[in-house]
């Protein structure tokens, strides 16, 4: 295949991709722009780095998952970020959502329970130059007390109901954007607004992601 037809098929994955994404109700032009400029596919590695382009999740080291695109997008969308936002994010993961967050907002901060998967993401934060995200192993359960408030927080694993000391370091007219549920068969992707007089529950969709656990992962 020439440079030409690489550059073609490159081009058509694209669209196809954000042709998923808006048909899956992720519509804001800036998370859009976002995730069209991260490329999916370093996220992934081994089997499964063909199937990057799929609106699929995906299995990563650690027992963990790479959400599919679609959710990425609206979970982004849900938290309305400002381009002065101080953002704070729990499970890191593959590390593609702090990249995409790291498209809109000021400062992000990536919180996982797993050294290895902060090490790796770490890795790729410094390959694509994005120099505005700052990730650290330690329990997320407890949040980032040092750096609190923040103006948004995304959770990308699942508790039973959203955890106090998240609440506790979210601004007054902040968002929180994370799933909640008592088993992975049944849960909910909810948004939190702070604001003066308590809080503000929206439930946006059914989800499936991993439990947020408490500790850090045996590889840490």
């Amino acid at each position: 295949m020439s440079n030409a037809d690489d550059a073609h098929s490159a081009a058509e994955r694209k669209m196809q991709f954000l042709y998923a994404l808006r048909s899956k109700g992720v519509t804001d032009s800036r998370v859009l722009a976002a995730m069209e400029s991260v490329d999916r596919g370093p996220f992934i590695k081994g089997l499964f780095s063909e199937r990057a382009y799929e609106d699929m999740p995906l299995p990563i080291a650690c027992g963990q998952t790479i959400s599919q695109p679609s959710v990425v997008g609206l979970m982004t969308q849900a938290l309305e970020i400002s381009p002065r936002d101080k953002v704070l994010e729990i499970g890191t993961g593959s590390g593609y959502q702090a990249a995409i967050l790291s498209k809109l907002a000021r400062r992000v901060y990536t919180i996982d329970r797993h050294r290895r998967l902060v090490h790796e993401a770490r890795t790729i934060f410094q390959d694509l130059d994005l120099v505005n995200i700052t990730a650290i192993t330690a329990d997320g359960s407890f949040g980032l007390a040092e750096q609190a408030p923040f103006d948004r927080i995304i959770v990308t694993a699942a508790a039973e109901d959203p955890p106090g000391p998240l609440l506790a370091q979210l601004k007054e007219g902040g968002i929180m954007v994370l799933p909640v549920g008592q088993s992975d068969a049944v849960q909910h992707l909810i948004r939190v607004r702070k604001t003066a007089d308590g809080l503000e529950y929206d439930e946006m969709r059914s989800v499936r992601f991993v439990p947020l656990l408490e500790g850090l992962g045996k590889d840490g």
